[in-house]
């Protein structure tokens, strides 16, 4: 194994299905999936979608899912707005400091998609 393959190693990985960070070994191929669960759910799908013109690697939402993320970005959408607004006027440090967190906080939620 290279440097460079041991780096690339090191990084997290996310689950396919679930999005969870998965724990990775340095012996043999890399795991797709964070537990039998979501792989089971992800064979599930590949499965029902067989034979459709959906795409293997499509993700599906039910009506309720599609609306909660839509609130999701437009949380995160308002906060970065907020974030531009202090900088232009000229917010202090600690301040934008709370509202670049709050933006990385509502990405990190709407990722939560999956």
């Amino acid at each position: 194994m290279t440097a460079d393959t041991a780096r690339r190693r090191d990084r997290p990985v996310a689950c396919t299905w679930c999005g969870r960070e998965i724990v990775g070994s340095t012996l043999g191929r890399r795991r797709k999936y964070c537990c039998q669960s979501c792989r089971q759910r992800a064979y599930e799908q590949r499965t029902l979608t067989a034979g459709t013109n959906i795409p293997d690697d499509a993700v599906i939402l039910r009506p309720a899912d599609v609306r909660e993320l839509a609130d999701r970005l437009f949380e995160l959408r308002c906060a970065a707005e907020d974030l531009q607004t202090a900088v232009a006027e000229g917010a202090d440090s600690a301040t934008l400091g709370e509202l670049a967190q709050s933006v990385v906080d509502l990405a990190v939620a709407a990722d939560r998609v999956r």
